[in-house]
């Protein structure tokens, strides 16, 4: 079977850095931080008191109030991105065969907002007043429901669920976009992912298992991947979605033409609950099957957005991955963690990266690693490799890669190029 080729046709983003992807975009490139004190809830008695919230986001400026209320804030954020990403597509919906077009998106969590909400109402209130709860809390809560509701927002009816491994759901949900598509089962998916955890408990829980940074007297400088001062990741929220298309359908309607997605690789570390593999044995997996499924060798990849959280084990064990994949190709690729800026947004973590991925290969500058001081260097690191540090660099970028691992042990991997 000949598969069908695939390409990146609309862009939609609510991210910590704007509230579309043109103002992302650019915020990336400039390298700003999207950290900043929270403002979701009292964060005072908590360890970590800073996170990579979005920023300036009124739901009435998007939704009803009655529309909103049936709503969390991650359904929000899925729709409004994808409400972007389809209308930069260019799609006139009215022509289109709603039947082939679908929606595959990938949640780690899901509406934590409404469950605490809920649970917590129940908590105090419940003894006295019985179960309460909202007749949208379910549909609220459950993480498949921002892939239904985009569906229903268009009326597609192709191929719709969530992908969830993590922080590797929405780089899984692109491979899943992908092949669908190249194997003639849809015409079009809008993917990528959603995610707003910046809730107590999303915050108290991370705490507790000692993966965020604790820098509360400077939120802006506390993601500093690949820097030894680094003291755990930052958590981020939002949304980006892609426009997966067929080629030949794309030119049939003179789309315009982001990038090609020319492969995908998935692996496990099967290693630990929450720890990458020290050595980056799973890592080394997902990139070797990423350019295998591409068809490509190491030397013809010119960037890496790296899942580079910030974490002492994760960074390490991700450059070891990529020396046992590149050899001395590595020292000619650009790499760069764009979580220093938007922080870790979880489940939507690959979606961000792979538009900042698409991006970099559209327009040959490659967003930065920022927060990297002189004389910050961990001596697990080789220095040797161009990490990007503090400032954006232009350069050819014909092929980039997307790193996404989650805990669980969790591996994906797209490799994008130029069309």
């Amino acid at each position: 079977m000949e598969l069908k080729r695939v390409v990146v046709t609309g862009i939609g983003a609510v991210s910590p850095l704007g509230l579309n992807a043109e103002e992302t975009w650019e915020n990336m490139k400039n390298g700003v931080s999207g950290a900043a004190p929270i403002t979701h809830f009292d964060a005072s008695l908590f360890k970590t008191q800073f996170a990579c919230e979005v920023k300036g986001f009124d739901p009435l400026n998007f939704f009803d109030r009655k529309e909103m209320r049936k709503l969390d804030i991650c359904q929000q954020f899925a729709m409004v991105a994808a409400r972007e990403a389809v209308k930069d597509s260019g799609m006139n919906l009215d022509e289109e065969d709603k039947d082939e077009i679908g929606v595959v998106l990938g949640v780690g969590i899901g509406g934590l907002h409404t469950f605490e909400d809920e649970a917590g109402n129940y908590a105090v209130n419940g003894a006295e007043q019985g179960p309460k709860y909202n007749p949208f809390f379910i549909p609220k809560m459950i993480a498949d429901m921002s892939a239904g509701l985009v569906s229903i927002e268009f009326g597609f009816r192709g191929p719709n669920y969530v992908c969830s491994s993590a922080c590797a759901s929405s780089s899984n949900a692109i491979a899943d976009a992908f092949n669908l598509i190249r194997l003639g089962k849809a015409n079009a998916i809008l993917t990528g992912g959603t995610e707003s955890a910046i809730w107590p408990s999303g915050i108290g829980g991370f705490n507790a298992l000692h993966g965020l940074s604790t820098r509360n007297d400077d939120p802006e400088g506390a993601s500093r991947p690949f820097s030894a001062s680094r003291d755990g990741f930052v958590v981020g929220e939002g949304s980006a979605i892609l426009v997966l298309e067929e080629l030949e359908h794309a030119k049939a309607r003179g789309a315009k033409i982001y990038a090609e997605v020319a492969g995908v690789g998935m692996s496990a570390d099967a290693h630990h609950i929450t720890a990458s593999h020290p050595e980056g044995y799973g890592a080394k997996l997902v990139m070797q099957r990423a350019l295998r499924d591409a068809e490509m060798q190491p030397s013809d990849i010119d960037y890496i957005n790296v899942h580079g959280t910030s974490t002492h084990v994760g960074d390490i064990s991700e450059v070891k991955a990529i020396l046992a994949v590149f050899g001395e190709d590595a020292y000619k690729l650009n790499i760069s963690s764009t979580k220093s800026m938007t922080g870790h947004l979880l489940g939507a973590a690959g979606a961000i990266e792979a538009m900042a991925s698409v991006l970099a290969v559209k327009e040959d500058i490659v967003p930065p690693t920022i927060n990297h001081a002189e004389g910050d260097e961990d001596e697990e690191i080789d220095y040797k490799l161009n990490f990007t540090f503090n400032k954006a660099q232009h350069r050819t970028v014909n092929a980039a890669i997307s790193n996404t691992f989650g805990f669980g042990g969790h591996n994906a991997c797209v490799v994008f190029k130029k069309y």
